[in-house]
């Protein structure tokens, strides 16, 4: 071959080669997106709640929103608390191993319904105790205010005729001192 005719075939695959780089490139760069947003859909969590971490979520208050359940707590540690029961319960926890985790984490009064049992109890079975009490007090207490109360004595329905014609002249001097003046 000829001198030039090596060049040629150099320079083309030169081109060649220049151009696969190229297709390389925009194929790496077309998939690099793609492996982010994969990337990006593993970080944003589970899709579907469990529904045991969603029963116990319902079961706490928030250590991190004062006055508010877990479920509802916009605080950026209550969702962290909220993932990590989620988390928990698809490796196999159940409903009750995850409120105990977190009372134990945190503290009893996050329990947002006191327990059957113990000292919670009392939380069950006093307020409606007190509150029939209370009624039963009221009940007994009108039952005896109504038993010490006087008699009523019948009002007089027979008028005597002067006692008519006062009457009488009274509701007329009565409406003469109510008509305006004017």
């Amino acid at each position: 071959m000829t001198g030039m005719a090596i060049n040629k075939t150099a320079r083309s695959f030169k081109t060649a080669r220049s151009f696969g780089c190229l297709a390389v490139i925009v194929l790496a760069a077309q998939a690099q997106p793609l492996v982010a947003q994969a990337q990006d859909d593993a970080l944003r969590g589970p899709l579907a709640p469990h529904p045991a971490a969603d029963e116990a979520i319902a079961r706490l208050k928030s250590p991190y929103c004062p006055g508010l359940m877990l479920e509802v707590c916009t605080s950026y540690t209550g969702a962290l608390l909220r993932d990590s029961i989620q988390t928990m319960a698809r490796e196999g926890w159940t409903t009750d191993e995850l409120v105990d985790w977190v009372l134990d984490r945190h503290g009893e009064e996050y329990l947002a319904y006191p327990r059957a049992s113990g000292t919670g109890l009392l939380a069950w079975v006093v307020p409606p105790t007190v509150i029939l009490l209370g009624i039963l007090a009221v009940v007994f207490a009108l039952r005896y205010m109504r038993r010490g109360a006087p008699a009523e004595a019948p009002a007089p329905t027979d008028l005597s005729s002067d006692d008519e014609e006062r009457l009488r002249e009274a509701l007329k001097d009565m409406d003469a001192a109510e008509e305006p003046v004017f």
